[in-house]
């Protein structure tokens, strides 16, 4: 089993801070968690080493880009066998943002963006016509009211305790 370093109050404070806002310059975050910039520097680069920060990434309104359908698009496969290949297929298509194996109805649910219906009926065609697939059930996304990749973060109770210096701002 993989041992994975808690973090504390500190790491999820920075990690709070760049989630809502991740061009914050270190200074900002450093005034906040009551450290100097190296310091906070030296965390953030753990934080990336250890996989917890996996990127930095620019939020698009792709309505903006023209990209008007969202849909959700269940894929049945008949043996886990080919699992890999087409998760491996299904990633090449830039129109498909998430590839998530599931339980329940089929064994993988997608996101996919595009252009209009046309172009979403020819993405499931190019997935229908893959080896293995014996289904695939869609819904188009009418309205959406939250998107978000924020994630609520806390540190364990015990680091917590332990960490009540007053430096810290709560997140």
């Amino acid at each position: 089993m993989v041992s994975i370093k808690p973090i504390d109050q500190i790491d999820a404070t920075i990690l709070s801070l760049l989630q809502k806002a991740g061009r914050l310059k270190r200074k900002t975050i450093a005034e906040h968690v009551g450290l100097s910039v190296p310091s906070v520097s030296d965390r953030m680069r753990k934080l990336e080493e250890r996989g917890v920060i996996t990127g930095y990434h620019a939020v698009v309104d792709v309505k903006k880009l023209n990209l008007d359908i969202t849909a959700f698009i269940r894929v049945s496969v008949d043996t886990s066998g080919r699992h890999d290949a087409m998760v491996e297929y299904l990633s090449e298509h830039e129109e498909i943002l998430e590839i998530h194996s599931v339980t329940g109805e089929g064994s993988h649910i997608l996101k996919a963006v595009t252009k209009n219906t046309t172009s979403l009926e020819e993405l499931l065609a190019k997935i229908q016509a893959w080896p293995g697939v014996t289904g695939t059930h869609t819904s188009i996304v009418l309205s959406s009211y939250k998107e978000t990749r924020r994630i609520h973060v806390v540190a364990p109770a015990k680091l917590r305790r332990r960490k009540r210096s007053g430096r810290i701002m709560s997140s």
